[in-house]
């Protein structure tokens, strides 16, 4: 980059960060400005604008605020009080944001469950959240059936949306309230910094946790997120990803919302209709995640892969080997990829569409916030201290953990942590570079180059170790993912009896006429030995969360034996150069060493 264009790159990220944080300014714990009062403004500042559109239903922003202000009578009509947890069970539809706006309204806090657990999971996110009741979507009345035998008994439940069964109607309840909004006193005596809502881990690795989000932090992401896209009221917010979550239900509904601008609904996402959908919708502004991005470009190519209307993508998780395919195939001329956690204290946003970068933090910067990058030891999954005791931090270009120092004077520097106290306490570092001192751990492995762009690595426990060396899954997933006919890679690691380490894994989504012989050249030329996969298991699918995060946990404990896998498995073989089905024979024989892997 010549020394013109790195002045006009700088000038830009500096003016970004100074217009977004002027967004946020204001928003303090000890503020009696709350979530629920931001957008009321927006509700009287564009009371005719499209708040919500659901293929052939939509609300104005009057008649979203009229049904939140009838939840909000409904919410004070059960007797609920302040601080009381109710449990929102339910798709993506019209009235999701109309809920949990409603309940807010009234200091009332709603825990939005995960609409696709079912039986002791979903019982498990309903008891931890501490929900005195829960509204059931009537679609998903057997799936609540399903967890009704671990869940306490007397817990009150509504069904709503549809036909309620035996459960207590939600929407005819809902009929019989005023639609006026409450007066203000309603809330007197609140602050930003009381709880708001509980959203929950994506639990990729274990059960869910609840995750406590306060006003602040519902605050920052939903007003966060508007500088970067230059979002106003003609925008039109595309939401395919799950409003149970931070990145759709917070960051991508807020964009819309604090500017009067429409989110357009959608059940669920759908790799084959999303192009028509957004054609269809006049969607402006589309937010990602994880690996929705690969999911599209697998599709087949479409009339409308470039009709669209769509001028920026918003989210996490677009991997360098996608991103510059993506953008050229689907003609999208802005990207604007950031990183955060749901629970998390430590974000990063790239401003300047540098490709593969999550952010970035330069160096005159740095002071002005919390973020750090330290030394982390993957195969003792311990952090690196010096003869001092403390933490080392990383030097440019060397892959460590991401923290987030805990500041308890500035509110987005602050921790809330979960419902669960001991899970919280998992989650924070002490004395990294002084006694007494706390940080957050993300838990992710990043590095940042020489210019301050950070750029994502692994999760740690995703990294595993081999022939002595440290294996980056997401770099083995991108040397599989460029193979023609691959088209998901999951890559984990498996033990093998007799040796250090364990060796790679990878579950692929692939076409049936895959050339296996030209995928072993392919991990051959593009990756190291120690990181080339041993193992593949070839399925329809891959399980993911609703955030589409991969699911590993199982994977890891079925292993490579073809006796507890009805997948297809594969070696690579070490003396034939190329993968071979593992049969029980082969199996055998890996057990009993005979392959020098």
């Amino acid at each position: 980059m010549n020394f013109i264009n790195k002045i006009i790159e700088e000038l830009k990220f500096i003016r970004k960060s100074k217009r977004m944080l002027a967004a946020v300014a204001d928003i303090d714990s000890a503020s009696s400005n709350l979530v629920p009062d931001d957008i009321e403004r927006t509700v009287d500042a564009f009371p005719d604008n499209l708040a919500f559109i659901d293929d052939d239903r939509q609300w104005t922003y009057r008649e979203f605020d009229a049904y939140a202000n009838q939840v909000a009578n409904w919410a004070l009509a059960q007797g609920l009080t302040r601080g009381d947890t109710v449990g929102f069970f339910a798709r993506n539809r019209l009235e999701y944001v109309g809920i949990w706006f409603g309940l807010s309204k009234v200091g009332v806090v709603p825990a939005l469950i995960n609409y696709q657990l079912r039986a002791s999971a979903l019982a498990h996110c309903v008891k931890i959240s501490r929900a005195s009741l829960v509204i059931v979507d009537c679609e998903y009345l057997s799936a609540w059936r399903s967890a009704k035998k671990y869940l306490p008994d007397g817990l009150q439940a509504f069904g709503a949306f549809g036909k309620a069964g035996k459960l207590a109607d939600f929407d005819a309840e809902i009929a019989r309230q005023d639609t006026a909004r409450l007066d203000d006193n309603v809330r007197k005596g609140m602050t930003a910094g009381d709880v708001f809502m509980k959203m929950f881990t994506s639990g990729t690795t274990g059960m869910p946790k609840a995750a406590k989000m306060t006003h602040t932090r519902g605050q920052y992401y939903m007003r966060g997120f508007v500088v970067p896209s230059d979002a106003g009221p003609d925008d039109r917010m595309m939401m395919v990803l799950p409003m149970y979550h931070a990145t759709g239900g917070l960051c991508g509904v807020g964009m819309a919302l604090m500017v009067g601008g429409a989110v357009i609904v959608r059940p669920k996402f759908s790799a084959t209709s999303f192009w028509d959908e957004a054609v269809r919708f006049d969607a402006t502004l589309f937010m990602y995640v994880g690996e929705l991005c690969r999911f599209l470009l697998s599709a087949p190519a479409g009339p409308n892969d470039r009709a669209h209307s769509i001028r920026l993508i918003i989210g996490n998780g677009l991997r360098p080997e996608v991103w510059q395919e993506f953008v050229n195939r689907f003609n999208i001329p802005g990207v604007f990829e950031f990183y955060g956690a749901t629970e998390g204290n430590i974000s990063l946003f790239n401003f300047t569409g540098k490709v593969g970068a999550v952010g970035r933090i330069p160096s005159y910067m740095r002071k002005k916030t919390n973020g750090d990058l330290i030394r982390f030891d993957v195969e003792t999954n311990t952090h690196i201290r010096g003869e001092d005791g403390f933490c080392q931090r990383t030097s440019d270009d060397e892959i460590g953990e991401l923290i987030g120092e805990i500041r308890s004077d500035e509110a987005r520097f602050r921790y809330e942590g979960y419902e669960d106290k001991e899970a919280s306490a998992k989650k924070i570092l002490h004395d990294v570079y002084i006694k007494g001192d706390a940080w957050f751990r993300t838990g992710d492995l990043l590095w940042r180059d020489k210019d301050g762009y950070y750029y994502f690595a692994d999760r740690i426990g995703d990294t595993f170790r081999w022939k002595a060396e440290n294996v980056s899954t997401n770099e083995v997933a991108a040397a599989l993912t460029e193979f023609d006919g691959v088209h998901q890679a999951n890559v984990y690691g498996v033990p093998i009896k007799g040796y250090d380490g364990k060796a790679g894994m990878a579950a692929l989504v692939a076409d049936k006429d895959m050339d296996l012989v030209g995928l072993y050249q392919q991990t051959k030329d593009a990756l190291p030995r120690s990181a080339r996969p041993v193992f593949l298991r070839i399925s329809n699918e891959i399980d993911t969360t609703g955030t589409f995060k991969y699911k590993k946990t199982d994977l890891v404990k079925q292993g490579f034996d073809p006796s507890k896998i009805s997948d297809p498995v594969y070696m690579a073989h070490p003396d034939k150069g190329k993968y071979v089905r593992v049969t029980a024979s082969v199996f055998n024989k890996i057990k009993k060493g005979e392959y020098k892997l």
